[in-house]
């Protein structure tokens, strides 16, 4: 076993003298590109709505970039359904599954007739999340065709993440077009000054237009087809404002135009609108709603857009490695800067988000309740509780359909969905179905809160779900023996096994004794008595599966290590440490040399962006801070951080949020450390200088 020697010449920031300059620290990290990229796209956003820009500022070639990063529009409330006329229901996806003795209902993809299939596709796909619209420019060329992406030239675009501008440059055919972005804070709003001759030649126009519903696994918002299967209309019009309404069968919404100087505004083609200026300069603004309202002006969204991100990086945590000479260092303060901006921007709605967030739909625009943790804990850890919260009470809100499957199931309490839609929907997958990770979540997420406000109201406010979801976990632990057994009928974190075979993994069997043990602290706080059942299942839970010294996936897999089709996929035995403290039947020892067999013999090309800082954190919890740098930057295709901030995974992926996520609770454990940590700056290696403030250990 390695050893590392450990010189302590780094403190808390606290102890400093002078205190981090936030402002320098974002701005150094800006994003700027010179070149069309399709995988460079910014986004402007408030964490309800996003809307994403090409070089030209705005969403000009939006078919272009749609296998790149897409120029998206889209918000917590845009969600749409094709008309069900065949009347397809969940319940057409059931199968029985054998589970200790008996038939539990699992929703999974079948297609053991047409009808079924069609079922189990519509209800996958329905509802989806909606693209809203794109606005972007019409640029003409001097014989009057339209301007191609390869026509641009002198190309310069930055993103100041701390004004939250998007400030874009270049020329058509040596006359300069200078564009101003920002997006609304409070709104669902986006605002823009574009400044160029070509708007006084007529050569210039803002183009809005709205691409109709793919109903695919991914939708970048640049479907023109099926133009008479949907409405665009303009409603109303004055001299510097207008309503433009959008109808999809029974879904409804308008964007509001509100704009300075003389401009006019006219429908073009189907689904089209022009704005024409006859001044070389033109700020406009638009709000999307299913309300009536009125877009904000520029100025007052210029205004929103500079304090509030001024307020979001000088509130809560920042780290600083400008001291470090370690080249590393450098790289990865710049992940965690631009992972900041692209979190608070796409996950802190108030639901969980989807794996791509507010940019394009995966899988159908639906979260995935296991991605959660990776969404969100590290808001709680960086001071920024308040944000993660927003998202909790959904869960309140589902808990209904929750129950539901419980009880289908034969379970007691609730059993979180898995892949849902806003109302907490179940949607049948022959994965996710079967997974059972994300229902110890809850209790993590809301212990972060108790642990962070030390308030009796989050104990109010949260301790019926956090009992509700102890109890079906209770209820799924079924006794054998003289010990409880997860499974058969799971499949766990690390996807690769099958239902039927599969019981105890390891990540899971500490997870579950970690959540339950967390539900009975909270029942003390209460002044609550212990729950007998839950107790029984924790003395008599079944330990972690060991074979020749090192951790299993599961018990049901000893050649976990020997067999190349267990070694891909997430390693996720290494959450049994990593992603909660040292506990009753967890060994240090053992995760030690379970991360050294891991780290030589997994194919890490076939993982996700998640597991790196799941690495890392385990590293961290060792005390092996080089390995835990060197899994955050490991040159893996999967652990790719584009230009702007993204965690690129493959060609259906070009962004992949739980990656950027996962790296900010890694950086926060790199510094601050976790319950129980005896060292300063447990995850950083000796030489490495930082200043820190704000972050909160991990439990």
């Amino acid at each position: 076993m390695k050893k590392y020697l450990w010189t302590f010449v780094l403190l808390p920031c606290s102890l400093f003298a002078q205190r981090i300059d936030r402002k320098a620290l974002v701005e150094r990290h800006s994003v700027i590109t010179t070149k069309m990229d399709t995988l460079a796209s910014v986004s402007v956003g408030n964490g309800s709505f996003a809307f994403t820009v090409d070089v030209t500022g705005l969403q000009t070639f939006p078919s272009y970039y749609a296998q790149g990063v897409p120029l998206g529009t889209q918000s917590e409330w845009g969600w749409h359904s094709f008309p069900n006329t065949e009347n397809y229901t969940l319940q057409e996806s059931l199968k029985p599954y054998p589970h200790q003795g008996r038939q539990v209902m699992y929703a999974v993809q079948r297609g053991t007739s047409t009808r079924e299939k069609q079922a189990v596709d519509f209800v996958r796909q329905n509802p989806h999340r909606l693209q809203l619209g794109n606005l972007g420019l019409v640029l003409l060329k001097k014989d009057g065709s339209e301007a191609q992406p390869g026509d641009l030239t002198t190309i310069r675009q930055e993103l100041n993440m701390w004004t939250g501008a998007v400030k874009s440059h270049f020329e058509l055919e040596g006359t300069p077009v200078d564009v101003l972005t920002y997006g609304h804070q409070t709104q669902d709003a986006v605002a823009t000054q574009i400044q160029s001759p070509l708007l006084a030649q007529n050569r210039l126009k803002v183009r809005l237009r709205f691409p109709y519903p793919t109903n695919q696994f991914v939708d970048a918002g640049a479907n023109y087809t099926h133009a008479n299967q949907h409405t665009s209309r303009i409603v109303k019009q004055a001299a510097t404002t207008a309503q433009i309404e959008h109808q999809l069968d029974q879904d409804r919404y308008s964007v509001f135009l509100n704009w300075a100087g003389k401009a006019t505004l006219q429908a073009a083609q189907p689904h089209e609108f022009l704005l024409s200026s006859t001044e070389p300069s033109l700020s406009l603004s638009c709000l999307f709603t299913t309300q009536t309202g009125t877009a904000p002006s520029f100025v007052q969204t210029q205004t929103s857009s500079s304090n509030d991100w001024k307020k979001f990086w000088t509130s809560g945590a920042a780290i600083d490695f400008s001291g470090t000479a370690d080249p590393r260092a450098k790289e990865l303060e710049r992940r965690i800067i631009l992972s900041q901006y692209l979190t608070k921007i796409n996950c802190t709605q108030a639901m969980p988000p989807q794996e791509t967030g507010l940019t394009y739909n995966s899988w159908y625009g639906k979260p995935h309740l296991e991605m959660h943790w990776w969404h969100g804990v590290h808001f709680a850890l960086w001071g920024r509780t308040d944000l993660m919260e927003k998202s909790l009470d959904w869960y309140q809100k589902t808990v209904e359909k929750a129950r539901a499957i419980a009880q289908r199931q034969g379970y007691q309490g609730v059993r979180w969905q898995k892949m849902t839609d806003p109302e907490g929907n179940e949607t049948p997958s022959s994965v996710g179905a079967f997974l059972i990770w994300q229902q110890p979540h809850f209790i993590y997420l809301a212990e972060l809160c108790y642990r962070n406000q030390k308030n009796p109201a989050v104990l109010k406010k949260y301790a019926e779900l956090v009992d509700q979801t102890a109890e079906f976990m209770a209820s799924y632990a079924t006794k054998e023996g003289d010990r409880y057994v997860l499974g058969k009928g799971l499949i766990p974190a690390q996807e690769c096994f099958k239902p039927e075979e599969t019981y105890n993994p390891t990540f899971e069997l500490a997870y579950w004794r970690w959540a339950l043990e967390t539900a009975q602290q909270w029942r003390e706080r209460q002044k609550l008595s212990r729950n007998k059942e839950w107790d029984d299942v924790l003395q008599k839970l079944s330990p972690l599966p060991q074979k020749d010294d090192v951790y299993l996936a599961t018990e049901s897999a000893p050649d976990s290590y020997t067999n190349p089709d267990r070694m891909i996929d997430h390693p996720a035995v290494l959450g049994a440490l990593g992603m909660m403290p040292l506990q009753v039947g967890t060994d240090s020892s053992t995760m030690h040399r379970t991360l050294d067999v891991i780290w030589e013999k997994w194919n890490w090309d076939h993982t996700w962006g998640w597991d790196f800082p799941l690495t890392a954190l385990t590293a961290i919890r060792l005390y092996q801070p080089e390995r835990a740098i060197e899994a955050l930057l490991m040159p893996v295709q999967k652990n790719t951080y584009l230009p702007n901030g993204h965690n690129f995974q493959d060609g259906r992926l070009r962004i992949y949020l739980p990656g950027n996520g996962g790296l900010l609770t890694a950086a926060a454990a790199l510094c601050a450390g976790f319950d129980g940590n005896t060292q300063t700056n447990p995850g950083l290696p000796k030489g490495w200088k930082v200043r820190w403030e704000g972050l909160q250990k991990m439990p």
